[in-house]
């Protein structure tokens, strides 16, 4: 009896862990959600607090505005299939055809990770430029008046340079895949008589398609915020949705509009991230 009167007089334990999350959600909510809460404010009310529906309307049916979204999601789009189709190819070398310094290469490629963007688009500036070394050798070797390549400084460039950059994002989640797979699955159908071209398209790709989704999504992700490639190209007329709010905010001081579409930008790039977490979990990630 004492001992249950003991027992019950103990004063109740405070359980502390649960405050651990002040200090990251007071983190995040003063380096995140504060700047975005005053991105949306500028984006929708004016000074004097009303809402601002016109000039939000007038900003998204702006010629400026649906060029920067058509070239946004068609660069990103074509730079995400070629990321796809790249790196498909290289995991495909790397895991399947051994030959010597398979893995010095796949390291090699991975390096790519850690290069700053505007590191490849100078080296494309040098090779593929207008007095680059292509274009040089060109004009000196059929004395020709004019660079005769001038594809780097139009979309098809950032394209090309978003596939350099981004395909290991690819090829990572691509070789990991390849490695689960029953070497003795494709043994059996070579011994049947099953082609190269058929063991790929029956045998490794489906065990490659959540891969490829996960990475891909990535990759979009990634390419619809890209902004400095497409600054440091310099492509004519080639304006995408980051360098139109570096401009309206920057160059033309008009921060409403800047953060009107940066809000657009906000949402679309959530959307893709929540494609990702998706494809990323199918992965098993």
């Amino acid at each position: 009896m004492s001992e249950a009167a003991v027992i019950g007089a103990r004063p109740a334990r405070v359980e502390t862990g649960k405050f651990w999350i002040l200090p990251p959600a007071a983190l995040l909510a003063l380096l995140f959600f504060y700047p975005l809460a005053l991105i949306a404010r500028q984006a929708f009310f004016d000074d004097s607090g009303m809402a601002n529906v016109a000039e939000v309307t007038r900003v998204l049916h702006s010629r400026f505005f649906l060029n920067a979204l058509i070239n946004t999601v068609s660069i990103s789009v074509a730079a995400t299939a070629g990321c796809l189709i790249v790196g498909l190819v290289l995991a495909l070398i790397l895991a399947f055809v051994p030959f010597p310094g398979s893995r010095f290469v796949a390291r090699l490629i991975d390096t790519f990770i850690a290069l700053p963007t505007f590191l490849v688009t100078l080296a494309f500036t040098f090779l593929y430029g207008s007095a680059g070394m292509l274009n040089a050798g060109l004009m000196e070797a059929f004395s020709l008046p004019l660079p005769p390549v001038n594809f780097l400084y139009s979309s098809w460039g950032v394209v090309l340079a978003e596939v350099t950059v981004y395909t290991p994002f690819i090829l990572r989640p691509l070789l990991a895949a390849f490695s689960l797979v029953d070497r003795g699955q494709i043994e059996a159908a070579s011994v049947l008589g099953a082609r190269p071209l058929r063991i790929v398209r029956q045998v490794i790709l489906p065990a490659a398609i959540p891969a490829l989704i996960a990475g891909g999504s990535l990759c979009l992700l990634l390419t619809v915020n890209e902004f400095g490639i497409v600054l440091f190209i310099g492509a004519k007329g080639v304006i995408t949705l980051p360098l139109l709010i570096y401009g309206k905010a920057i160059q033309e001081s008009q921060y409403q509009v800047a953060c009107i579409i940066a809000v657009i930008n906000i949402a679309l790039s959530l959307g893709l991230f929540g494609l990702y977490r998706f494809a990323a979990g199918r992965l098993g990630a």
